[in-house]
């Protein structure tokens, strides 16, 4: 999983593209105040947002879906071209199946809805930049859904492989907890305030749920708590 951004402690860089003024001034804001978070770029369209990721380098890349030239869903596949590449996290108003589908088909790190409070905001920025995965509550739902439906072309675990509830089997009582939040969309950190465990904790446990359970990513592990109930 990839660390924060690096070593000597720089802010994690992030740059901010939507074509509403309003929109980018409060996220601009919300982020003037966020410990270890700097905005080094803006942009009005998914070609701009090229452009500018690719002279300000950032570690995360805010990208609304709709916008006009070259809308946030066209522009992951240029953006992850970069080097180094940014984590992209899809900023928007529009929680429906299908922008999640082409989000997660093309790459993105999460999926992030605009009436998220200030803390998830920047909650959500640290988890990208940590490599975790990003996925507001109101979208966690569509998601599995859309994985127990097979439409995200993320690889399914085998129909001859075992049943969800044998695939918990060996998992410790934590192991189980840190499941059940994975359900809930949540990130390292804050599983680890849930908890009351370290990050580093948490990522060896969250590395010990997917080896354990034979699931490819988060989003699986999320989809094997709920079908399992371990989410209410």
């Amino acid at each position: 999983m990839t660390e924060l951004p690096s070593s000597d402690h720089r802010p994690i860089r992030v740059l901010l593209a939507d074509d509403e003024e309003m929109i980018r001034h409060s996220v601009r804001l919300i982020l003037r105040h966020a410990e270890g978070i700097e905005v080094v770029g803006e942009a009005t369209n998914g070609e701009d947002a090229v452009r500018v990721a690719g002279e300000t380098r950032p570690d995360v890349a805010l990208i609304d879906v709709r916008m006009p030239v070259l809308d946030g869903l066209a522009a992951i596949e240029r953006l992850l071209a970069l080097q180094p590449r940014p984590q992209v996290v899809m900023l928007t108003t529009f929680g429906d199946e299908e922008n999640v589908t082409r989000a997660l088909r093309s790459g993105a790190t999460g999926f992030l809805l605009k009436d998220e409070g200030p803390q998830e905001l920047i909650s959500a920025i640290r988890a990208a930049a940590a490599g975790d995965a990003v996925l507001s509550p109101g979208v966690t739902g569509a998601v599995i859904e859309l994985m127990l439906n097979g439409d995200t072309g993320t690889r399914r675990a085998p129909a001859s492989g075992p049943v969800p509830e044998q695939r918990l089997a060996a998992l410790t009582g934590r192991e189980r907890d840190v499941l059940a939040l994975l359900g809930r969309g949540l990130s390292n950190a804050e599983i680890g305030r849930q908890l009351g465990i370290g990050v580093g904790t948490v990522k060896t446990h969250v590395s010990a749920v997917l080896v354990k359970t034979g699931t490819d990513s988060r989003v699986q592990a999320a989809v094997l708590a709920y079908r399992t109930g371990l989410l209410s």
